[in-house]
């Protein structure tokens, strides 16, 4: 199975959190597209001479790929309002009949009630635990290896 992680990566921190969810997710032998690593830096592009047109193009056409061959996109949803790439991620990804899952620790919201609308009822869980997350998501794995061996069963 491939998860897209869908997060903020505009500072080290960020970029370290998702690198240690990639880390978590390789080692119950997941494959993932982590977009700073496989679609690169916008910066990092824009550095090494490439237009500000052909930079976002190749990154957009990247991940959007990704997204269409992933299975499971990991939301990552810590900050005080969420990042809006992982805001467009979720919506395409959902669009595409993708699972969706959440991930936030950060108790801060706009809203009183959570999350807009949009993003909560768009993913199917939300955790806050990373160990019961990864458990989680490896029962989706165990129920889509054995969806495609007996043909009766459904995934949860």
């Amino acid at each position: 199975m491939m998860i897209y992680i869908a997060a903020p990566l505009f500072n080290d921190i960020e970029r370290s959190r998702n690198h240690e969810f990639t880390i978590s997710l390789e080692k119950e032998d997941f494959k993932v597209y982590l977009p700073q690593r496989d679609g690169g830096l916008f910066y990092e592009y824009i550095e090494q001479g490439f237009s500000i047109q052909d930079s976002r193009s190749y990154i957009f056409k990247k991940d959007i790929e990704a997204i269409d061959n992933s299975d499971i996109i990991l939301c990552l949803l810590d900050g005080r309002v969420l990042d809006e790439g992982m805001c467009f991620e979720l919506g395409y990804g959902f669009a595409k009949g993708k699972i969706c899952i959440g991930y936030k620790t950060d108790h801060r919201t706009q809203d009183k009630f959570g999350n807009n609308i949009m993003i909560d009822c768009a993913l199917k869980q939300i955790f806050n635990n990373r160990n019961e997350l990864i458990k989680y998501i490896c029962t989706l794995k165990n129920d889509h290896y054995a969806k495609n061996t007996y043909k009766d069963r459904t995934l949860v």
